[in-house]
């Protein structure tokens, strides 16, 4: 063994080595297989550019591509206790919490959020699916009814990303009591006269779709998405019968009356800009920076003039007879 050995031909093949990609530069789609880039599917907002199935869209992302510039602020929500029940299962609950929220750099399974979309100020809460399922906590209906008093405080409408497994095992009763506190929470928008509007995505299960997500004034779903109490495998396993085709998604659900809209998420910002202005009885949205005027400009009309006699005119013709003279009398 010598130096050309040693140092000179592993120096070689580490210049010219095909070097590896990184594994997060691609995404496979589920639906289609398709591997699609991540910055092309980060812009077209997580949905596959190949077959339009829609992948999970973090809050975060959801509300830059919502409100106007990507600019919004987070609403605070009061804290619960951390482990009311001392719940332990294969772990401590506490624990289960700190996997989560180092996973997804999220504290909890909702984010609440203001701003305007369209120049229309509205208030914002969207669930996480990737945190413990977007299990409906404690934390989540103090969200929920967060969001609900601060757009009572605003006047302005809630819309709410749905996205969950059901309640949150881990406490109990105090999780499905978080079903009613909605349901008070969402009747104090009614009082106030405020629109109440309800985007369910995949997949919407649950005590969620048994309070809050089936209570709006317009109920819009992403295509193909999963919206049900319970699902389906188990429907199948309690009746003993094969399931109709797409039972229980979105498209379903709309052709049996249980949803409004099913919007593909591209042009769901769009959407929501119309429906909001219409409930508040708002002209329709500007395209552009520039508001539109408040009233059409008036044009005074010019002053009358007597008519300028045409040159080109044929002269008026003239009488047989001249006029008769008045007669003067005589003394």
């Amino acid at each position: 063994m010598n130096w050309i050995t040693n140092y000179v031909r592993p120096r070689i093949n580490s210049i010219f080595s095909r070097r590896e990609v990184p594994e997060n530069l691609w995404t496979k789609c589920d639906e289609c297989g398709t591997m699609l880039f991540h910055r092309e599917l980060a812009d077209n907002l997580n949905v596959c550019t190949h077959c339009g199935h829609h992948m999970a869209i973090t809050p975060r992302a959801r509300f830059s591509a919502l409100f106007d510039g990507g600019i919004f602020t987070e609403v605070k929500v009061p804290e619960p206790l951390a482990d009311p029940l001392k719940f332990r299962d294969q772990k401590r609950y506490p624990d289960r919490m700190k996997d989560a929220q180092k996973k997804t750099g999220e504290h909890e399974a909702m984010l609440v959020a203001e701003g305007e979309i369209g120049r229309t100020p509205i208030v914002a809460a969207a669930q996480d699916f990737s945190f413990m399922g977007g299990s409906m906590g404690m934390y989540v209906g103090n969200a929920f009814i967060a969001a609900a008093e601060r757009a009572v405080k605003k006047k302005a409408p809630l819309i709410v990303f749905s996205a969950a497994g059901g309640a949150r095992m881990q406490e109990g009763i105090l999780s499905l009591m978080q079903m009613p506190r909605t349901t008070v929470a969402i009747q104090m928008l009614k009082e106030a006269g405020l629109p109440y509007i309800v985007v369910l995505t995949h997949p919407t299960t649950g005590g969620v779709t048994a309070s809050y997500a089936m209570l709006g004034d317009v109920h819009i779903a992403e295509p193909n998405a999963l919206i049900c109490f319970a699902g389906p495998r188990v429907i199948e396993q309690t009746i003993r019968e094969k399931l109709p085709e797409g039972f229980q998604r979105a498209e379903y659900l709309l052709d049996h009356g249980m949803l409004d809209r099913v919007t593909p998420r591209t042009e769901m910002r769009d959407e929501l800009i119309r429906i909001t202005r219409m409930l508040m009885s708002l002209p329709p949205e500007v395209r552009g920076d520039l508001p539109a005027p408040e009233t059409a400009p008036q044009i005074e009309a010019a002053p009358e003039t007597a008519p300028v006699p045409d040159p080109n005119a044929p002269a008026p013709a003239k009488d047989a007879k001249p006029a008769a003279k008045a007669e003067t009398g005589k003394s």
